[in-house]
């Protein structure tokens, strides 16, 4: 199973809410550690201060003097919280204190330790030898700077929860952001995918890093809009220069007939070769009007159902000299169009189908409407066309027949797939095991 793929506004605002993560986790801990410190250093020299005391106290009494001050602190204690025991070092005894009599050494030292009871609070003890023998040990439970370390760690947690939440938020934003000015950039690729050519990113003057993207790319668009109008125009004007000549050699030819001279075979051949250039020449300029109108937004709504019943019965006859059976299964559909343009778009189709279609045979075409929009396929039982060609029958003058000696253009699924673009459709061809499925998706009216 593969991992889910998360959106890059998802993973912006992820990474966002861990900078600030990682950015409170840093700043939390070296202020942990900074009053952590302080806190300790405090303890440290009130419990020093209080080990000097009680050493210049054992210097000047002795030791009766420093256990009878020792004892008078545990009974009328300053601080509940101080620990004290005196302990004679050969013998580990204690002599008295608050605390137990662990193995101490001969040598002045800090412990730190976890202490017994309920609550266990830590415990930071100082001890120092004194000169009869005897172990001074002085302390101090933790328990205020216990407390509010505790309740530093404990608001440290929210402030981190806080910190992810705004962290996530801010991130969400900045990523909406970011995604709303790269949506022109989207939708303008999308219009001009279509087929608006003129369609343009706005600008909003604000000379960031997406406003020069939007103006390259505005450049870009421009100069395939200029390449695509030189293209089309001398497609037009090769196609609108021949149709003239070609009509009056069509004419000479036709003169011909009657000339007993002229070989009748090379004769027709000539004829039907003109007749081939004539139908490409057309071809080329339909193909050329259809891609150069806007999308058929503003078109009226048409019934496609009778479109689809008037191609039927054209090519039933044509059908019918090849034994090949016609098998319409359509529902009432509207679309918004132009009639004309998918009605040449039906006879491309059918025609093709019947072309191809082995005598005998059948072809079902069929129309329904679902929640996606209006479904019309044409199925036939030919030979079909291998899944590497697919595509590519949808380019100019592309053809199986590598030797083209079938008649035809090469512009018929060209001009079926222009006019599908236009009226926002989509168009498919499928295996149909055996033969050709040719789906086209349109949007419905309203």
């Amino acid at each position: 199973m593969k991992p889910p793929r998360f959106s890059t506004t998802t993973r912006l605002a992820g990474v966002v809410g861990l900078a600030f993560l990682l950015a409170f986790a840093v700043l939390g801990g070296f202020a942990y550690f900074t009053v952590s410190s302080l806190l300790y250093q405090d303890a440290r020299e009130v419990i020093h201060t209080d080990a000097e005391g009680l050493t210049d106290l054992h210097r000047h009494g002795g030791r009766p003097a420093l256990l009878a001050e020792v004892e008078q602190r545990l009974a009328r204690p300053d601080d509940p919280d101080a620990l004290y025991a005196v302990v004679e070092s050969a013998s580990g005894k204690r002599l008295t204190g608050n605390l137990e009599a662990p193995p101490y050494g001969a040598h002045a030292r800090w412990i730190r330790r976890q202490g017994a009871g309920e609550p266990a609070l830590p415990q930071l003890l100082y001890q120092r030898p004194l000169n009869d023998g005897l172990v001074l040990v002085t302390g101090l439970r933790l328990r205020s700077e216990s407390g509010f370390l505790a309740m530093s760690v404990r608001a440290a947690m929210m402030a981190a929860l806080l910190a992810v939440v705004l962290g996530l938020l801010l991130g969400g934003l900045i990523a909406r952001w970011v995604s709303r000015r790269l949506r022109r950039l989207e939708e303008t690729a999308a219009r001009v995918g279509e087929g608006a050519l003129a369609s343009r990113v706005p600008l909003d003057g604000s000379g960031d890093a997406f406003e020069l993207l939007a103006l390259r790319f505005n450049r870009m668009l421009d100069r395939i809009e200029v390449l695509l109008s030189g293209v089309r125009e001398a497609t037009d004007h090769i196609a609108h220069d021949l149709r003239t000549p070609l009509t009056r050699l069509r004419s000479r030819l036709e003169h011909l007939r009657g000339d007993a001279q002229v070989p009748r075979a090379t004769l027709e051949s000539a004829i039907a070769e003109v007749d081939q250039l004539l139908q490409s020449s057309s071809a080329l300029l339909r193909l050329a009007r259809v891609e150069a109108q806007a999308p058929a937004d503003t078109d009226p709504d048409i019934a496609l159902e009778p479109l689809v019943r008037d191609a039927i019965e054209l090519y039933e006859p044509i059908a019918a000299e090849r034994g090949i059976a016609l098998l319409p299964s359509l529902e009432p559909v509207r679309s918004r169009g132009d009639a004309d343009q998918l009605f040449q778009m039906l006879i491309n189709l059918l025609d093709n189908a019947i072309k191809y279609s082995p005598s005998g045979g059948e072809i079902r075409v069929s129309l329904r409407r679902d929640i996606d929009g209006a479904h019309l396929e044409i199925a036939d039982r030919g030979g079909g066309i291998p899944a590497d060609e697919r595509e590519r029958v949808f380019d100019r003058f592309h053809r199986l027949e590598k030797h083209r000696g079938s008649p035809g253009s090469g512009l018929g699924l060209s001009l079926v797939r222009a006019i599908v673009h236009r009226h926002r459709g989509q168009i498919r061809l499928e295996d149909h095991r055996p033969g050709l499925r040719v789906c086209v998706l349109l949007p419905v009216a309203g």
